[in-house]
């Protein structure tokens, strides 16, 4: 009888041991599990993704560098903080309309564009390709070029919608590409990025998510920048009038394997970059930079592509 009670005890303990040490492996199992769920949408911290370039020093708020082919971050500062995107806007502007319309499509410039802040040279009247129109804007940063590209392709299903109807439909239509690319802290108040007031951008994104609109861009649309990569260029009207387009990226012929890049600079932006390169055949990688300097973030952009080089080289 007392045997079996020792029996007893002994197997009820052997039960609960197991018993819990069942359940501590599955707590743990669970833990591991559902961090990696939680980390799925999520960029990699700051700290271990800046790792390889851990000496730079940036005059820029936020930046971040992406290797597009192993789909790795080599370098985040502050990469979710959304800030002011200056000309940036003009990124997805201009894919909107690659979307919109053919690119052999006729853009007229009118004079309600041209009261767009900033005078590129663009005349009243002239006729564009929407192609060289969109290069020309791109490469110069021409808000006015922009804005007759939204006003020819804003609201082309109401005949009747009037100049600011046109573009709120325009700007419309990027926010909606916005939330397809998933670009969760990216909104856009206008076509151009010219701030809204003395306070407030014109839009308003993240590092990452300027990283995440370029990788697209250049991954389904690659003809659409390559006007970019180019220091100086020329571009012709319809009408033929030609026009000496200057990159307003001041290092665009300094970086290697220039693939892409757009600048932008408000009072509430600061200065912006974001570009794309490829140091290896078919390895692009992207930088952005945010709230730096006018001249500082053409500094931070050569830092980054050092840095970069230097990282592939080890």
């Amino acid at each position: 009888m007392l045997n079996h009670l020792f029996i007893t005890r002994d197997s009820e303990v052997k039960f609960f041991v197991v018993l819990a040490t069942g359940l501590s492996l599955l707590f743990v199992v669970t833990y591991i599990l559902g961090t990696r769920l939680d980390r799925r949408d999520v960029s990699k911290p700051t700290q271990s993704a800046s790792a390889p370039f851990p000496f730079v020093e940036l005059e820029a708020k936020a930046a971040y560098v992406y290797d597009a082919r192993t789909e790795a971050v080599l370098y985040a500062k502050n990469e979710n903080t959304r800030m002011p995107l200056a000309s940036l806007t003009k990124v997805m502007a201009a894919l909107v309309a690659e979307e919109l319309a053919p690119g052999y499509g006729t853009v007229t410039v009118t004079k309600d564009a041209l009261d767009t802040e900033g005078d590129s040279g663009l005349r009243p009247g002239e006729r564009w390709s929407l192609k060289d129109l969109l290069d020309f804007s791109l490469v110069s940063s021409s808000n006015d070029g922009i804005r007759a590209v939204a006003l020819s392709l804003g609201a082309l299903s109401s005949a009747n919608a009037t100049e600011s109807e046109i573009v709120d439909d325009f700007v419309r239509t990027m926010n909606t590409k916005a939330a397809e690319l998933d670009l969760k802290n990216t909104y856009f108040w206008n076509e151009t990025g010219l701030d809204e007031s003395e306070y407030k951008g014109g839009a308003y994104g993240t590092a990452k998510d300027m990283a995440t609109l370029l990788d697209y861009v250049i991954e389904y649309h690659p003809e659409m920048m390559e006007a970019t990569r180019e220091f100086n260029t020329t571009l012709e009207s319809l009408d033929n009038y030609k026009h000496l387009v200057k990159n307003t990226n001041q290092v665009a012929g300094e970086i290697p394997g220039l693939i892409a890049s757009k600048t932008g600079f408000t009072n509430t932006a600061g200065g912006n970059l974001v570009f794309a390169f490829d140091p290896e055949l078919g390895r692009p990688i992207i930088v952005t930079i945010l709230g730096s300097t006018a001249e500082g973030r053409f500094e931070d952009a050569k830092k980054l592509v050092n840095a970069t080089l230097e990282y592939l080289n080890q």
